[in-house]
């Protein structure tokens, strides 16, 4: 059963919706907003606690904890984080959507969303290695497929 297709968000069980997280890393990426454009920028600069080679949090259950900034997404602010990656899954599900076609629960396993480049695997530095974020600036996790 396709859950995300017969339930809204609203309706997703806590399990459904962590499911729902492809575990790209996107979100965990360092941000730039232009002061004078407010236009979005996203840096290869990624949050301490992520795994660079697989693109996970080492620390999920414990984040907030670690990083008090990290960002919980939730059925009630997904609308707010506009600075979630089009890729996202509760972005695109939220704009009504489809799930890619590289998404793990689409396919069964993270090796496609890996393979089509939708993940920080391997492309990330981080935070605490990098001394002017603004040489960071990549175009990268902006990329949407299907």
């Amino acid at each position: 059963m396709s859950f995300w297709k017969e339930k809204s968000l609203a309706q997703l069980d806590t399990q459904e919706w962590e499911s729902l997280c492809d575990g790209c890393g996107k979100c965990c990426l360092n941000k730039l907003i232009d002061d004078e454009t407010e236009e979005l920028y996203y840096t290869n600069a990624a949050c301490k606690l992520l795994d660079h080679q697989d693109g996970h949090c080492v620390h999920y259950q414990e984040r907030f904890t670690f990083v008090p900034s990290c960002t919980q997404v939730t059925v009630d602010n997904v609308a707010q984080l506009t600075w979630l990656p089009d890729s996202c899954a509760y972005r695109r599900l939220y704009l009504g959507r489809e799930l890619p076609s590289w998404h793990p629960l689409i396919t069964g396993s993270k090796a496609a969303m890996h393979e089509a480049g939708m993940s920080t695997q391997n492309k990330v530095k981080c935070e605490t290695k990098v001394r002017y974020i603004e040489d960071h600036i990549v175009l990268w996790p902006m990329r949407d497929l299907d």
